[in-house]
């Protein structure tokens, strides 16, 4: 009984937080339809200081959300003023490298990490590719997979998303769209935790 009363009171607070998610402070429905699975895609870009902060949040979201068996996707913007829009397409395209690798995590933190950490320029793919190798990827590989059949297609799909959901994102990014039905929406009070619990919460929506 006592661990049974430890395990309620533990879920408790966050059915009350649950019941108290609201549409338009927490969250915003951008369709009428769903995409009939259970989807959250987080739109951001490496330039992105926000994007960058709060990466930490966005590890444990994922973790969070392989283990209620719900989808995470990251999709690169290529619209921010920080860097030529062939740069960012160059960081996309590199993205889908690390992708390609399986290595997407650890290749976009080192990306992130050279903007925002070193305060280094990228201006090319060479500069990409330097990034990569100096985390232990191949040159040869790393070419062999910037001009690949897999790669240009996680790209052209990636901007694709990009401008289906382009009217979605006036406010910037991150933006974490849920289903294809919601934007999820974060007030200055809420924690990491409540973050992460908001966007599990609308991804068991009825779709």
């Amino acid at each position: 009984m006592k661990k049974l009363l430890a395990v309620l009171a533990m879920l408790l607070p966050i059915q009350l937080l649950a019941a108290n998610w609201q549409e338009g402070t927490h969250y915003e429905v951008i369709d009428d339809k769903a995409s009939g699975k259970m989807l959250v895609q987080e739109f951001y870009s490496f330039w992105c200081p926000a994007c960058n902060a709060v990466e930490p949040i966005v590890q444990q979201m994922k973790t969070r959300l392989a283990s209620e068996g719900i989808k995470f996707e990251k999709v690169h913007a290529n619209f921010m003023r920080f860097a030529e829009p062939e740069t960012q397409d160059a960081a996309t395209r590199a993205m889908m490298i690390g992708r390609a690798l399986k290595q997407e995590e650890k290749l976009n933190s080192a990306i992130f990490a050279h903007i925002h950490k070193k305060r280094q320029p990228i201006t090319s793919m060479d500069d990409l590719k330097a990034i990569f190798v100096d985390q232990g990827v191949e040159p040869k590989r790393f070419d062999e997979l910037a001009g690949s059949f897999s790669v240009n297609s996680l790209f052209s799909r990636n901007n694709k998303t990009l401008e289906q959901n382009a009217r979605h994102l006036n406010k910037g990014v991150p933006a974490f769209i849920v289903n294809g039905k919601y934007r999820a929406m974060f007030t200055r009070d809420m924690t990491p935790d409540q973050v992460i619990e908001l966007v599990v919460w609308l991804a068991k929506q009825k779709i």
